[in-house]
């Protein structure tokens, strides 16, 4: 039998816990110090033999003062960096609503798959008889990729989708140049990713937006008064950023064709279609694919991450430099000018290598289990668990484009907030002491205070159940006169709201001793 003398063993017997801890820790929440708080110069974590005295070869760029490093124990190292894992959000812990992001579920078959030792201990520099394995799955994947994008070249080597989006402009405008024209002007729908206009920019295109009409989808007049003999592409994401499919594409494509510009793709949000309709039926020329959204490689930290590109029969002869061809039966990764055939015109290359191997080896595993059912299956069901969020929440929260289904991700607006003195950035902040991630705020820019919410398919019902639930909470106690506490969130987070105008506008890059700083 417990013994229950001298201690309360019913929760409200319990006393309420202290405000304040000598550690600052609060039970399992760990305060962590920055790891120059923790290490010590002059201390090292492993023995090491001293360093022969040999001759400099850096002469006047030699370093003349130490480099001031931490020095740390492996069980600090450790400590330190699982601490600081457990302060922030993940997929493995929760929802993960950011629109136009993709948030779904890590399957752990797919790690294991890329720990292969035939994928995870190869070399780049390995002779190509010598992983005839990796590069079979290379050509299985590309395989893949065009089947289901209905485009006749895919370009493995771009290592995101602003990556990609570089390669496929890149194309784009070698295409141009091959046929003996200079185009400067890139046309891009102001619902589009940001990265699209710094893409073009960032090619030497001038930049021309195209307003979204009233329903939040492109008009094709409108592209259409915008095309001349100066227009390179178009760049357009279908579905939108406002999570509706621009049912005018093909329309579109075809205006664009015909005064001889091309039609990039930005395949950000795949996953809404993937088995259902192929880009390159819509008369798609280029679009990238983000392995890290729609094939469930995993996202963030700064890579590794892998976004493919396809392209059109027009644009296959300029894909850039490693790519896949068959030889004599077998296939081979071409890697400089010198193994192109006749016609094969590369614009260049755009990694050293050919990519990251371990992401295609999670995406392949990826597809493989799910089959092409599969893969169609789990873009209907990101469809519908978008169409669930936004008809469970239409009461309380405004849809800009009026009560019609979406696609992928719902948006919303705003107006809902007006006169609570409570707004988008607040409601974000306060979902955090609910246990979730925000979702995408103010984004995208043609709806005011936007709130763009992507469930993915990876969502039980019961999980979008207390997700709604606490959206519909937070919503009334807003309508309710809670202004006050909305300002104050988070509350229950690790660090609580920071100026972050201030932030961006004066950041501190460099870590000083307080010494130092004082």
């Amino acid at each position: 039998m417990l013994n229950r003398q001298g201690r309360p063993s019913r929760p409200e017997e319990a006393a309420a816990p202290a405000a304040a801890t000598f550690t600052g820790n609060r039970g399992l929440q760990m305060e962590e110090p920055l790891l120059f708080e923790i290490g010590r110069a002059e201390v090292t974590g492993v023995d090491l033999p001293e360093v022969p005295a040999t001759p400099g070869r850096l002469g006047r760029f030699a370093r003349r003062t130490p480099l001031d490093l931490p020095g740390l124990s492996e069980p600090e190292t450790m400590r330190h960096y699982v601490r600081l894992s457990r302060q922030n959000h993940a997929i493995d812990l929760g929802t993960y609503p950011l629109g136009s992001c993709t948030m779904k579920h890590n399957p752990r078959l797919n790690e294991q798959m890329a720990r292969l030792p035939g994928f995870a201990d190869i070399h780049p520099l390995q002779p190509q008889k010598t992983v005839a394995g990796a590069v079979a799955l290379m050509e299985e994947l590309s395989h893949w990729l065009l089947e289901l994008t209905g485009m006749e070249a895919v370009a493995l080597s771009p290592k995101a989708g602003a990556h990609g989006e570089l390669c496929g402009m890149a194309a784009i405008k070698a295409a141009i140049a091959a046929r003996g024209e200079t185009r400067s002007v890139v046309l891009v729908p102001e619902s589009a990713h940001g990265t699209n206009p710094a893409t073009a920019a960032l090619l030497g295109y001038r930049v021309v937006p195209v307003p979204a009409r009233a329903d939040g989808t492109v008009d094709p007049a409108e592209v259409k008064a915008r095309l001349s003999s100066d227009v390179a592409a178009i760049m357009l994401t279908n579905p939108n950023t406002c999570g509706l499919f621009e049912r005018d594409v093909a329309e579109i494509a075809d205006a664009v064709h015909a005064a001889g510009a091309f039609f990039y793709g930005d395949g950000a949000n795949f996953n809404a279609i993937v088995g259902k309709v192929r880009p390159g039926d819509l008369g798609i020329d280029a679009m990238h694919i983000n392995l890290h959204k729609t094939f469930s490689t995993p996202h963030g930290g700064g890579g590794p991450g892998a976004g493919p590109v396809v392209l059109s029969r027009a644009l296959a002869p300029f894909a850039p430099l490693p790519f896949l061809c068959r030889d004599d039966g077998r296939t081979v990764l071409v890697e400089s000018p010198a193994g192109c055939e006749a016609g094969e015109q590369p614009f260049g290359r755009l990694t050293a290598f050919h990519g990251q191997m371990g992401m295609y080896v999670r995406a392949m595993a990826y597809m493989l289990s799910h089959g092409a059912d599969g893969l169609r299956q789990a873009s209907e069901d990101a469809v519908l668990a978008a169409n669930y969020v936004r008809v469970r929440l239409a009461d309380l929260f405004h849809a800009p484009y009026g009560d019609r289904p979406c696609m992928h991700e719902a948006l919303f607006d705003d107006t809902s907030f007006e006169g609570t003195g409570v707004t988008t950035l607040d409601f974000a902040k306060a979902m955090i002491d609910e246990g979730y991630h925000p979702m995408t705020m103010y984004f995208p820019l043609v709806v005011h205070g936007a709130m763009l919410i992507e469930p993915t398919e990876s969502e039980s019902l019961a999980s979008l159940d207390l997700f709604i639930g606490a959206l519909r909470d937070l919503a009334q106690r807003a309508r309710a006169g809670g202004a006050e506490a909305f300002r104050a969130a988070p509350q229950l987070a690790p660090r609580r709201r920071l100026d972050e105008t201030r932030a961006a506008r004066a950041p501190k890059l460099t870590w000083k001793t307080p010494e130092a700083a004082e």
